[in-house]
């Protein structure tokens, strides 16, 4: 029996709701010590856990048939794959944070300023747009340190309440995009796999609209 097979996080933010979301949905999984799959015995998916930098790669190639992650991964990756639906889950802003004390008088304060990201596909478009001219400084642990080790003089990333900031003595000052978790599949699905995957969906957006309606006032 053709199974889909759907890539989530191994770990990080996303990973404990992506599996709360097939629960919800009455999946039910086995093997859970998440060393690389999971099967379910009531429908017919494989979940595979990957880096979440990875699933967009993984994806388009067709090692795995559809992913749960977070859209600024998508955009980051810039891969050629389908972005089936939002998931209603990990939002966060994708925003430009600078030093506390300093007077911030628009995006040209950026200009020939260094920009600490692990996103710099994302922000090297933004400036682009905007035409500012800025050294994107790659890095991929925490950005939030690098203003405070003199290694940039503004950051880019992801934001969800701001207290990394405020700790890191750093202020929102732009936010580029709003981002959360989203489905994306392959282009080249079979139509057995297409099948499965609209069913999911809708089992995705019947639940999103039932929580939906439980949280209208009463």
């Amino acid at each position: 029996m053709s199974k889909l097979k759907i890539a989530v996080q191994k770990s990080g933010r996303l990973s404990e709701k992506s599996l709360e979301l097939f629960r919800s949905c009455g999946i039910r999984l086995s093997n859970g010590d998440r060393t690389l799959i999971t099967s379910s015995p009531n429908f017919p998916v494989d979940i595979l856990f990957l880096r979440d930098d990875d699933i967009p790669h993984y994806v388009e190639e067709g090692v795995a048939d559809a992913g749960i992650l977070g859209e600024n991964v998508v955009w980051e990756s810039e891969s050629n794959v389908v972005v089936n639906d939002k998931l209603g889950f990990g939002g966060c802003r994708m925003s430009l944070a600078i030093p506390r004390d300093e007077v911030y008088t628009g995006v040209s304060w950026m200009e020939n300023r260094r920009i600490a990201t692990s996103y710099p596909q994302i922000l090297k478009n933004y400036l682009q747009k905007k035409g500012i001219s800025a050294a994107i400084e790659i890095t991929g642990g925490s950005v939030e340190v690098a203003p405070g080790i003199g290694l940039a003089d503004a950051i880019f990333d992801i934001v969800s309440t701001g207290s990394t900031l405020m700790m890191n003595g750093l202020k929102e000052v732009e936010v580029i995009k709003r981002s959360e978790a989203v489905m994306i599949s392959s282009k080249v699905l079979s139509s057995t796999k297409s099948e499965i995957l609209s069913k999911l969906l809708f089992r995705i957006r019947s639940v999103k609209k039932a929580s939906e309606n439980n949280c209208l006032p009463q």
